[in-house]
Protein backbone atom coordinates (compact mmCIF):
# COMPACT_ATOMS: atom_id res chain seq x y z
CA UNK A 1 0.00 0.00 0.00
CA UNK A 2 3.16 2.42 1.13
CA UNK A 3 4.55 1.55 -2.04
CA UNK A 4 1.70 2.30 -4.11
CA UNK A 5 1.20 5.86 -2.49
CA UNK A 6 4.68 6.62 -3.14
CA UNK A 7 5.01 5.65 -7.03
CA UNK A 8 1.78 7.22 -7.40
CA UNK A 9 3.14 10.28 -5.65
CA UNK A 10 6.72 10.19 -8.09
CA UNK A 11 4.15 9.64 -11.38
CA UNK A 12 2.24 12.80 -9.88
CA UNK A 13 5.46 15.00 -9.53
CA UNK A 14 7.01 13.87 -12.93
CA UNK A 15 3.93 14.90 -14.29
CA UNK A 16 4.19 18.09 -12.47
CA UNK A 17 8.32 18.60 -14.21
CA UNK A 18 7.04 17.93 -17.62
CA UNK A 19 4.13 20.23 -17.81
CA UNK A 20 5.52 23.23 -15.94
CA UNK A 21 8.93 22.89 -18.15
CA UNK A 22 6.74 22.07 -21.61
CA UNK A 23 4.57 24.89 -20.99
CA UNK A 24 7.31 27.46 -19.90
CA UNK A 25 9.50 26.20 -22.87
CA UNK A 26 6.13 27.04 -25.07
CA UNK A 27 5.48 30.48 -23.92
CA UNK A 28 9.54 31.47 -24.10
CA UNK A 29 9.40 30.29 -28.00
CA UNK A 30 6.06 31.97 -28.57
CA UNK A 31 7.24 34.98 -27.55
CA UNK A 32 10.65 34.48 -29.54
CA UNK A 33 9.01 33.12 -32.24
CA UNK A 34 6.87 35.93 -33.00
CA UNK A 35 9.18 38.31 -34.37
CA UNK A 36 9.97 35.99 -37.28
CA UNK A 37 6.40 35.87 -38.18
CA UNK A 38 5.74 38.99 -38.47
CA UNK A 39 9.21 40.46 -39.86
CA UNK A 40 7.85 42.12 -42.88
CA UNK A 41 5.64 44.04 -40.50
CA UNK A 42 8.33 44.50 -38.20
CA UNK A 43 10.70 46.01 -41.20
CA UNK A 44 7.93 48.64 -41.96
CA UNK A 45 7.48 49.28 -38.51
CA UNK A 46 11.05 50.45 -37.09
CA UNK A 47 12.82 51.15 -40.17
CA UNK A 48 12.98 54.10 -42.46
CA UNK A 49 10.48 54.03 -45.42
CA UNK A 50 12.01 53.69 -49.37
CA UNK A 51 14.02 50.39 -49.50
CA UNK A 52 11.62 46.65 -48.50
CA UNK A 53 14.80 44.77 -49.20
CA UNK A 54 17.11 46.66 -47.14
CA UNK A 55 14.86 47.00 -43.92
CA UNK A 56 13.66 43.43 -44.43
CA UNK A 57 17.93 42.25 -44.17
CA UNK A 58 18.29 44.97 -41.28
CA UNK A 59 14.99 43.12 -39.37
CA UNK A 60 17.09 39.78 -39.57
CA UNK A 61 20.11 41.62 -39.17
CA UNK A 62 18.88 42.50 -35.43
CA UNK A 63 17.50 38.65 -35.46
CA UNK A 64 20.85 37.79 -36.03
CA UNK A 65 22.67 40.16 -33.69
CA UNK A 66 20.14 38.98 -30.81
CA UNK A 67 22.23 35.32 -30.90
CA UNK A 68 25.37 37.21 -30.51
CA UNK A 69 24.24 36.70 -26.62
CA UNK A 70 23.18 33.48 -26.45
CA UNK A 71 26.95 31.94 -26.08
CA UNK A 72 27.70 34.19 -23.24
CA UNK A 73 23.92 33.62 -21.96
CA UNK A 74 24.70 29.59 -21.89
CA UNK A 75 28.01 30.23 -20.17
CA UNK A 76 25.92 32.36 -17.52
CA UNK A 77 22.92 30.11 -16.81
CA UNK A 78 24.78 26.99 -17.53
CA UNK A 79 26.97 28.27 -14.69
CA UNK A 80 24.94 29.29 -12.66
CA UNK A 81 22.06 26.00 -13.52
CA UNK A 82 25.42 23.82 -12.79
CA UNK A 83 25.51 26.21 -8.76
CA UNK A 84 22.28 27.00 -7.50
CA UNK A 85 20.03 24.61 -9.38
CA UNK A 86 17.89 23.95 -12.70
CA UNK A 87 14.48 25.23 -11.50
CA UNK A 88 16.18 28.77 -10.05
CA UNK A 89 17.46 30.01 -13.11
CA UNK A 90 14.12 28.75 -15.30
CA UNK A 91 12.20 31.25 -13.15
CA UNK A 92 14.07 33.97 -13.52
CA UNK A 93 14.40 32.78 -17.07
CA UNK A 94 10.72 33.07 -17.72
CA UNK A 95 10.30 36.25 -16.21
CA UNK A 96 13.19 38.01 -18.37
CA UNK A 97 11.82 36.59 -21.61
CA UNK A 98 8.18 37.56 -20.79
CA UNK A 99 9.21 41.40 -20.37
CA UNK A 100 10.98 41.66 -22.99
CA UNK A 101 8.83 40.28 -25.04
CA UNK A 102 6.03 42.77 -23.55
CA UNK A 103 8.34 46.04 -23.68
CA UNK A 104 8.91 45.17 -28.06
CA UNK A 105 4.58 45.26 -28.36
CA UNK A 106 5.14 49.01 -26.71
CA UNK A 107 8.24 50.42 -28.39
CA UNK A 108 6.67 53.51 -30.53
CA UNK A 109 7.56 52.88 -34.68
CA UNK A 110 10.35 54.47 -36.65
CA UNK A 111 8.12 57.85 -37.35
CA UNK A 112 7.34 58.20 -34.15
CA UNK A 113 11.18 58.43 -32.61
CA UNK A 114 13.05 57.41 -35.51
CA UNK A 115 16.64 55.36 -34.93
CA UNK A 116 15.70 55.31 -31.32
CA UNK A 117 13.03 52.36 -32.57
CA UNK A 118 15.12 49.66 -34.10
CA UNK A 119 17.82 50.52 -31.22
CA UNK A 120 15.25 49.52 -28.86
CA UNK A 121 14.00 46.86 -30.64
CA UNK A 122 17.09 45.51 -30.67
CA UNK A 123 18.16 46.32 -26.97
CA UNK A 124 14.94 44.04 -26.42
CA UNK A 125 16.12 41.12 -28.60
CA UNK A 126 19.27 40.83 -26.79
CA UNK A 127 17.41 40.18 -23.64
CA UNK A 128 15.18 37.90 -25.33
CA UNK A 129 18.43 35.84 -26.85
CA UNK A 130 20.74 36.21 -23.47
CA UNK A 131 16.91 34.45 -21.63
CA UNK A 132 16.69 31.85 -24.28
CA UNK A 133 20.13 31.09 -24.18
CA UNK A 134 19.05 29.61 -20.48
CA UNK A 135 15.74 27.79 -21.00
CA UNK A 136 15.63 25.30 -23.76
CA UNK A 137 18.62 23.27 -22.10
CA UNK A 138 17.49 24.01 -18.52
CA UNK A 139 13.68 22.76 -19.24
CA UNK A 140 15.50 19.73 -21.23
CA UNK A 141 17.70 19.11 -18.00
CA UNK A 142 14.76 19.25 -15.41
CA UNK A 143 12.93 16.58 -17.61
CA UNK A 144 15.87 14.25 -18.21
CA UNK A 145 17.45 13.93 -14.53
CA UNK A 146 13.64 13.18 -13.44
CA UNK A 147 13.25 10.94 -16.23
CA UNK A 148 13.35 7.00 -15.73
CA UNK A 149 16.63 6.39 -18.10
CA UNK A 150 13.93 4.01 -20.12
CA UNK A 151 11.97 6.68 -21.19
CA UNK A 152 14.00 9.26 -21.05
CA UNK A 153 13.90 9.98 -25.49
CA UNK A 154 10.22 10.23 -24.66
CA UNK A 155 9.57 12.00 -21.95
CA UNK A 156 12.17 14.88 -22.93
CA UNK A 157 10.82 15.16 -26.30
CA UNK A 158 8.21 17.04 -25.01
CA UNK A 159 10.39 20.07 -24.91
CA UNK A 160 10.96 20.31 -28.83
CA UNK A 161 7.30 19.33 -28.88
CA UNK A 162 6.53 22.47 -26.65
CA UNK A 163 8.54 24.58 -28.55
CA UNK A 164 6.63 23.98 -31.47
CA UNK A 165 3.93 24.50 -29.90
CA UNK A 166 4.83 27.66 -28.78
CA UNK A 167 5.33 28.73 -32.64
CA UNK A 168 2.71 27.00 -33.61
CA UNK A 169 0.81 29.12 -31.44
CA UNK A 170 2.24 31.99 -32.67
CA UNK A 171 2.30 31.56 -36.47
CA UNK A 172 -1.70 30.93 -35.35
CA UNK A 173 -1.81 34.46 -33.40
CA UNK A 174 -0.36 35.90 -36.67
CA UNK A 175 -2.44 33.85 -39.30
CA UNK A 176 -5.91 35.33 -37.47
CA UNK A 177 -4.72 39.13 -37.25
CA UNK A 178 -3.73 38.78 -40.89
CA UNK A 179 -7.26 37.36 -41.36
CA UNK A 180 -8.86 39.45 -39.39
CA UNK A 181 -7.63 43.13 -39.66
CA UNK A 182 -6.92 45.25 -42.54
CA UNK A 183 -3.35 46.28 -43.56
CA UNK A 184 -3.62 49.64 -42.03
CA UNK A 185 -4.87 48.01 -38.73
CA UNK A 186 -2.06 45.62 -38.94
CA UNK A 187 0.52 48.00 -39.00
CA UNK A 188 0.11 50.16 -36.75
CA UNK A 189 -1.55 48.51 -33.41
CA UNK A 190 -2.48 44.99 -34.55
CA UNK A 191 1.15 43.30 -34.78
CA UNK A 192 1.96 44.04 -31.04
CA UNK A 193 -0.77 42.03 -30.09
CA UNK A 194 1.32 39.01 -29.63
CA UNK A 195 3.79 41.27 -27.75
CA UNK A 196 1.63 42.09 -25.42
CA UNK A 197 0.36 39.06 -24.50
CA UNK A 198 3.68 37.67 -22.96
CA UNK A 199 3.02 38.73 -19.74
CA UNK A 200 -0.24 37.06 -18.94
CA UNK A 201 1.16 33.95 -20.30
CA UNK A 202 4.21 34.30 -18.23
CA UNK A 203 2.96 35.15 -15.51
CA UNK A 204 0.89 31.83 -15.47
CA UNK A 205 4.52 30.21 -16.53
CA UNK A 206 5.91 31.82 -13.48
CA UNK A 207 3.09 30.44 -10.89
CA UNK A 208 3.66 26.97 -12.39
CA UNK A 209 7.67 27.03 -12.14
CA UNK A 210 7.87 27.92 -8.70
CA UNK A 211 5.75 24.94 -7.73
CA UNK A 212 8.71 23.03 -9.22
CA UNK A 213 11.02 21.14 -7.59
CA UNK A 214 14.65 20.56 -8.61
CA UNK A 215 16.02 16.99 -9.88
CA UNK A 216 17.39 14.06 -7.93
CA UNK A 217 19.74 13.70 -10.15
CA UNK A 218 21.45 17.25 -9.54
CA UNK A 219 20.66 16.84 -5.30
CA UNK A 220 22.36 14.17 -5.64
CA UNK A 221 25.12 15.37 -6.84
CA UNK A 222 25.22 18.76 -4.76
CA UNK A 223 24.98 15.99 -0.97
CA UNK A 224 28.21 14.19 -2.71
CA UNK A 225 30.04 17.15 -3.16
CA UNK A 226 29.18 18.81 0.56
CA UNK A 227 29.69 15.78 1.88
CA UNK A 228 33.14 15.05 0.71
CA UNK A 229 33.45 18.85 0.78
CA UNK A 230 34.63 19.09 -3.05
CA UNK A 231 34.99 22.46 -4.83
CA UNK A 232 32.43 22.83 -7.36
CA UNK A 233 34.13 23.26 -11.05
CA UNK A 234 34.53 27.36 -11.98
CA UNK A 235 33.32 28.36 -15.95
CA UNK A 236 36.98 27.86 -17.43
CA UNK A 237 37.83 24.81 -15.55
CA UNK A 238 34.43 22.95 -16.55
CA UNK A 239 35.15 24.42 -20.29
CA UNK A 240 38.19 23.21 -20.21
CA UNK A 241 37.61 19.59 -18.86
CA UNK A 242 34.87 19.11 -21.16
CA UNK A 243 36.27 21.13 -24.32
CA UNK A 244 36.61 18.29 -26.84
CA UNK A 245 32.42 17.13 -26.39
CA UNK A 246 31.77 20.90 -26.57
CA UNK A 247 32.74 21.15 -29.62
CA UNK A 248 31.04 18.09 -31.27
CA UNK A 249 27.93 18.74 -29.64
CA UNK A 250 28.30 22.31 -31.19
CA UNK A 251 28.66 20.42 -34.62
CA UNK A 252 25.79 17.78 -34.22
CA UNK A 253 23.84 20.90 -33.59
CA UNK A 254 24.55 22.62 -36.97
CA UNK A 255 21.51 20.93 -38.60
CA UNK A 256 18.78 21.96 -35.83
CA UNK A 257 19.95 25.27 -35.67
CA UNK A 258 20.40 25.75 -39.49
CA UNK A 259 16.80 23.73 -40.15
CA UNK A 260 14.66 25.22 -37.38
CA UNK A 261 15.54 28.32 -38.32
CA UNK A 262 14.92 27.95 -42.05
CA UNK A 263 12.13 25.70 -41.92
CA UNK A 264 10.02 27.19 -38.96
CA UNK A 265 11.03 30.38 -38.53
CA UNK A 266 12.14 32.01 -41.33
CA UNK A 267 9.64 30.16 -44.03
CA UNK A 268 7.08 32.43 -43.94
CA UNK A 269 9.20 35.50 -44.95
CA UNK A 270 10.96 32.64 -48.02
CA UNK A 271 7.63 31.81 -49.08
CA UNK A 272 6.54 35.84 -49.47
CA UNK A 273 9.62 37.54 -50.70
CA UNK A 274 11.02 34.38 -52.66
CA UNK A 275 8.19 32.71 -54.03
CA UNK A 276 5.14 35.25 -54.22
CA UNK A 277 3.10 33.97 -51.70
CA UNK A 278 0.93 36.54 -49.62
CA UNK A 279 1.48 36.88 -45.85
CA UNK A 280 -1.55 34.84 -44.58
CA UNK A 281 -1.10 32.09 -47.23
CA UNK A 282 2.75 31.88 -46.21
CA UNK A 283 1.62 31.76 -42.44
CA UNK A 284 -0.80 29.11 -43.01
CA UNK A 285 1.43 26.84 -45.00
CA UNK A 286 3.81 27.06 -42.47
CA UNK A 287 1.45 26.03 -39.47
CA UNK A 288 1.50 22.66 -41.96
CA UNK A 289 5.05 22.52 -41.08
CA UNK A 290 4.60 22.61 -37.24
CA UNK A 291 2.01 20.40 -37.09
CA UNK A 292 4.46 18.04 -38.49
CA UNK A 293 6.14 18.16 -34.84
CA UNK A 294 3.28 16.30 -33.30
CA UNK A 295 5.45 13.02 -33.87
CA UNK A 296 8.16 14.13 -32.00
CA UNK A 297 7.50 11.65 -29.03
CA UNK A 298 7.07 8.76 -31.15
CA UNK A 299 10.40 9.96 -32.46
CA UNK A 300 11.64 10.49 -28.36
CA UNK A 301 10.14 7.13 -28.07
CA UNK A 302 11.57 5.31 -31.34
CA UNK A 303 15.39 6.47 -29.70
CA UNK A 304 15.01 4.69 -26.65
CA UNK A 305 14.12 1.64 -28.33
CA UNK A 306 16.77 1.96 -31.06
CA UNK A 307 19.24 4.30 -30.06
CA UNK A 308 19.78 8.22 -30.75
CA UNK A 309 22.77 7.95 -33.12
CA UNK A 310 20.69 5.99 -36.11
CA UNK A 311 17.44 8.50 -35.58
CA UNK A 312 20.16 11.56 -35.79
CA UNK A 313 22.29 10.17 -39.04
CA UNK A 314 19.13 9.11 -41.01
CA UNK A 315 17.79 12.73 -40.23
CA UNK A 316 21.27 14.45 -41.92
CA UNK A 317 21.10 11.78 -44.65
CA UNK A 318 17.82 12.64 -45.71
CA UNK A 319 18.74 16.59 -45.65
CA UNK A 320 21.80 16.02 -47.73
CA UNK A 321 20.03 13.93 -50.65
CA UNK A 322 16.69 15.48 -50.91
CA UNK A 323 16.64 19.64 -49.54
CA UNK A 324 17.15 20.72 -53.10
CA UNK A 325 14.60 18.60 -54.99
CA UNK A 326 12.13 19.77 -52.06
CA UNK A 327 12.74 23.48 -52.43
CA UNK A 328 11.85 23.03 -56.22
CA UNK A 329 8.97 21.09 -55.37
CA UNK A 330 8.04 24.02 -53.16
CA UNK A 331 8.22 26.17 -55.85
CA UNK A 332 5.66 24.38 -57.64
CA UNK A 333 2.88 25.87 -55.41
CA UNK A 334 -0.32 24.82 -53.93
CA UNK A 335 -0.67 21.06 -53.09
CA UNK A 336 3.46 20.79 -53.85
CA UNK A 337 4.15 23.49 -51.58
CA UNK A 338 2.00 21.97 -48.60
CA UNK A 339 3.74 18.55 -49.30
CA UNK A 340 7.33 19.76 -49.32
CA UNK A 341 7.12 21.67 -46.26
CA UNK A 342 5.27 18.49 -44.80
CA UNK A 343 8.48 16.00 -45.57
CA UNK A 344 10.59 18.82 -44.29
CA UNK A 345 8.98 19.57 -40.73
CA UNK A 346 8.89 15.38 -40.66
CA UNK A 347 12.74 14.85 -41.26
CA UNK A 348 13.84 17.99 -39.19
CA UNK A 349 11.34 16.26 -36.23
CA UNK A 350 13.84 13.11 -36.56
CA UNK A 351 16.42 15.34 -35.55
CA UNK A 352 14.68 17.77 -33.22
CA UNK A 353 13.13 14.73 -31.25
CA UNK A 354 16.15 13.51 -29.77
CA UNK A 355 18.74 16.58 -30.05
CA UNK A 356 17.82 17.65 -26.61
CA UNK A 357 18.14 13.56 -25.17
CA UNK A 358 21.20 13.45 -26.80
CA UNK A 359 22.73 16.79 -25.33
CA UNK A 360 21.40 15.60 -22.02
CA UNK A 361 23.63 12.56 -21.96
CA UNK A 362 26.90 13.99 -23.21
CA UNK A 363 27.87 15.88 -19.91
CA UNK A 364 28.52 15.13 -16.63
CA UNK A 365 26.28 16.47 -13.89
CA UNK A 366 28.11 19.22 -12.40
CA UNK A 367 28.53 20.53 -15.63
CA UNK A 368 25.66 19.33 -17.82
CA UNK A 369 23.61 22.42 -17.54
CA UNK A 370 27.14 24.38 -18.67
CA UNK A 371 27.75 21.80 -21.17
CA UNK A 372 24.23 21.76 -23.08
CA UNK A 373 23.66 25.47 -22.90
CA UNK A 374 27.01 26.59 -23.92
CA UNK A 375 27.17 24.15 -26.82
CA UNK A 376 23.90 24.37 -28.06
CA UNK A 377 23.66 28.45 -27.87
CA UNK A 378 27.04 28.96 -29.67
CA UNK A 379 25.91 26.16 -32.16
CA UNK A 380 22.26 28.35 -32.55
CA UNK A 381 24.44 31.23 -32.90
CA UNK A 382 26.65 30.12 -35.66
CA UNK A 383 24.42 28.38 -37.64
CA UNK A 384 20.42 29.41 -36.50
CA UNK A 385 20.65 33.16 -36.33
CA UNK A 386 22.18 33.91 -39.26
CA UNK A 387 20.21 31.46 -40.87
CA UNK A 388 17.67 34.12 -42.21
CA UNK A 389 20.16 36.24 -42.92
CA UNK A 390 22.15 34.50 -44.96
CA UNK A 391 19.15 32.74 -46.60
CA UNK A 392 17.65 36.46 -47.80
CA UNK A 393 21.72 37.17 -48.83
CA UNK A 394 22.01 34.45 -50.74
CA UNK A 395 19.03 34.80 -52.65
CA UNK A 396 19.93 38.73 -53.31
CA UNK A 397 23.53 38.14 -54.85
CA UNK A 398 22.99 34.46 -56.00
CA UNK A 399 19.40 35.42 -58.16
CA UNK A 400 18.55 31.42 -56.54
CA UNK A 401 15.30 30.79 -55.03
CA UNK A 402 16.46 27.92 -53.80
CA UNK A 403 19.65 28.77 -52.46
CA UNK A 404 18.75 28.60 -48.76
CA UNK A 405 18.51 24.79 -49.71
CA UNK A 406 22.56 24.51 -49.80
CA UNK A 407 22.76 25.88 -46.79
CA UNK A 408 20.34 23.46 -45.20
CA UNK A 409 22.55 20.79 -46.78
CA UNK A 410 26.17 22.33 -45.71
CA UNK A 411 24.50 21.72 -42.28
CA UNK A 412 23.59 18.22 -42.06
CA UNK A 413 27.03 17.22 -43.40
CA UNK A 414 28.51 18.88 -40.61
CA UNK A 415 25.97 17.40 -37.98
CA UNK A 416 26.81 14.47 -39.70
CA UNK A 417 30.70 14.51 -39.73
CA UNK A 418 30.10 15.60 -35.55
CA UNK A 419 28.19 12.75 -35.27
CA UNK A 420 30.52 9.86 -36.26
CA UNK A 421 32.28 10.96 -33.92
CA UNK A 422 29.77 10.13 -31.16
CA UNK A 423 28.83 6.65 -29.56
CA UNK A 424 25.73 5.84 -28.23
CA UNK A 425 24.07 7.04 -25.64
CA UNK A 426 20.75 5.38 -24.96
CA UNK A 427 20.19 4.22 -21.27
CA UNK A 428 22.98 5.83 -19.65
CA UNK A 429 22.77 6.40 -15.57
CA UNK A 430 23.01 10.48 -15.77
CA UNK A 431 23.98 10.67 -12.19
CA UNK A 432 26.81 7.80 -12.91
CA UNK A 433 28.26 9.82 -15.81
CA UNK A 434 31.83 11.51 -14.80
CA UNK A 435 33.86 13.94 -16.98
CA UNK A 436 36.96 11.62 -16.61
CA UNK A 437 35.37 8.50 -17.84
CA UNK A 438 33.20 7.45 -21.08
CA UNK A 439 30.85 4.68 -22.03
CA UNK A 440 31.57 1.62 -24.31
CA UNK A 441 29.36 -1.14 -25.11
CA UNK A 442 30.13 -4.46 -23.20
CA UNK A 443 30.35 -7.38 -25.50
CA UNK A 444 27.09 -9.69 -25.58
CA UNK A 445 28.92 -11.95 -22.81
CA UNK A 446 28.77 -9.15 -20.27
CA UNK A 447 25.62 -8.14 -21.09
CA UNK A 448 24.34 -11.86 -20.35
CA UNK A 449 25.62 -11.01 -16.51
CA UNK A 450 23.48 -9.87 -13.57
CA UNK A 451 24.66 -6.04 -13.31
CA UNK A 452 22.88 -2.51 -12.96
CA UNK A 453 24.57 -0.48 -15.99
CA UNK A 454 21.53 -1.16 -18.23
CA UNK A 455 23.93 -3.34 -20.53
CA UNK A 456 27.17 -0.93 -20.68
CA UNK A 457 30.06 -0.60 -18.63
CA UNK A 458 32.40 2.13 -17.61
CA UNK A 459 36.32 2.54 -18.43
CA UNK A 460 38.75 5.22 -17.27
CA UNK A 461 40.97 7.63 -19.46
CA UNK A 462 43.85 6.09 -19.05
CA UNK A 463 42.59 2.79 -20.52
CA UNK A 464 41.14 2.77 -24.19
CA UNK A 465 38.89 4.95 -24.73
CA UNK A 466 35.79 6.48 -27.02
CA UNK A 467 34.72 9.56 -26.36
CA UNK A 468 31.28 10.59 -26.48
Amino acid sequence: MTSTIIEKNKQKGLKKIIGGSAYGNMIEWFDYATYGYLATVIAFVFFAPGNESAALLNTFAIFALSFIVRPIGGVVWGYYGDRIGRRKVLILTMCMMSLATFTIGIIPNYETIGVFAPILLLLCRIIQGFSASGEYAGAALMIAEHAPAKKRGLMVSMIPASTAAGMLLGAGVAAILEFSLNTQALYSWGWRIPFLMSLPLGLIGLYIRLKMEDSPVYNEMIEKKEKLEIKQLGIIEGIQKNFKKILIAMGVISLNAVGFYIILSYMPTYLTTALGFDHLQSTLTTIVTLLTYIFLPIVGSLTDRVGRKPVLITACIFFILFTYSIFYLMSMGGIFTILSLIILGAILACNDGVLATFLSEMFPTEVRYSGFALSFNTGNALFGGTAPYIATFLIATTGNNFAPAFYLMAGAIIALIALLKTTETTNISLSEIKGTEVLIEESETEKNQPHNRSGFNWIRMNSKRRDI
